[in-house]
């Protein structure tokens, strides 16, 4: 059982000849540093006494995130399933590329159901939730067309690469004296969005590419998950007796409106003829951070762990919390 707790768009031009494409990818005739996915195998134990409200500070911001991992376990096999359905239609580079994309995303729902079956131990009202998320997903897959679903996968990324951005931006806020599993989990996951974040969208230019058809599917995809992580959070807060707090609502809908003027400008961007992801500019620390994983061990460092070829985690306004008023 969980416990209680306190540029500018690059210019078309025919691609070079094949034995000059092995340093950048080209996609839409335009060339781009390729970043190759890494699979890791994350040794993170989840204790059953593992704090559900686990940023002692803002245990809103834990409700909402624990809402987006409820989603995991559902929208990521659906991305991987719509992925690996389009791998014959691919050249054997950006196959073999994909192939460890999706490697990582079914560690992230492993991991995700992990966490999500305590979470739902402690707050039944979520079952209910997922099973709503569950279908949600298996009616897109059943009726929507290869295409929208890879289209969905890309423009899903998208947004989770503009989350880790935000996230790292609020790091010293959010995040201190946050519980060190659930935070591993959250930034791992986050860390290695940035550093997939071409790998749907490379799928979906190769296997259609439709701008109208990718806008359509970052609508639907947030309003998915703007609504039920809405409604996981509201079960979560009432159950922990803080849904009637005006202070609650009031971080928010700052953090909302924060992440609307951060994330919204990328997404829209992103829905523009010649746009690639890879021209979206990395967040600093959480690359290097996931650089230091341990494989022999399967460990992060903490994330107050000095080193030298570490940036200190960005404090946003300092690394103490505020108020939120």
């Amino acid at each position: 059982m969980l416990a209680h707790g306190g540029g500018g768009v690059p210019s078309a031009r025919a691609p070079p000849p094949p034995d000059e494409r092995d340093g950048p990818s080209w996609v839409g005739g335009a060339a781009y540093a390729a970043t190759v996915p890494t699979a890791r195998r994350l040794a993170l134990e989840y204790p059953e006494d593992l704090a559900a409200m686990w940023t002692p500070a803002f245990p809103e911001f834990s409700a909402a995130a624990n809402g987006i991992s409820l989603l995991m376990p559902f929208a990521e096999p659906y991305f991987v399933r719509s992925v690996r359905a389009a791998l014959p239609e691919l050249d054997p580079d950006l196959r073999a590329s994909t192939a460890d994309f999706l490697r990582q995303e079914v560690a992230h729902h492993r991991h995700h159901r992990r966490f999500n079956d305590l979470l739902v131990a402690r707050y039944g009202g979520l079952a209910r939730v997922e099973g709503w998320i569950e279908r949600t997903y298996g009616w897109l897959e059943t009726h929507r067309s290869l295409r929208f679903n890879v289209a969905f996968a890309a423009a899903s990324e998208t947004i989770a690469f503009c989350i880790a951005r935000w996230s790292e931006d609020n790091l010293g806020r959010l995040f201190t004296g946050a519980d060190p599993v659930a935070s591993t989990l959250y930034l791992w996951h986050l860390a290695e969005e940035v550093e997939h974040k071409s790998s749907a969208f490379d799928v979906f230019e190769a296997l259609d590419g439709s701008r109208l058809r990718y806008a359509a599917a970052m609508l639907t995809t947030t309003t998915i998950l703007v609504w039920f992580v809405f409604l996981a959070s509201l079960v979560q807060l009432h159950a922990e007796g803080r849904a009637h707090h005006p202070v609650v609502w009031f971080r928010l809908i700052r953090w909302s409106l924060s992440m609307a003027f951060s994330m919204l400008p990328t997404m829209a961007v992103s829905c523009l003829p010649g746009h690639h992801p890879d021209q979206l500019t990395d967040p600093v620390f959480l690359p290097r951070w996931l650089g230091r994983y341990d494989p022999a061990t399967g460990t992060l460092p903490p994330l107050d762990e000095p080193a030298p070829d570490l940036p200190p985690a960005p404090t946003s306004r300092g690394t103490q919390p505020d108020d939120g008023c």
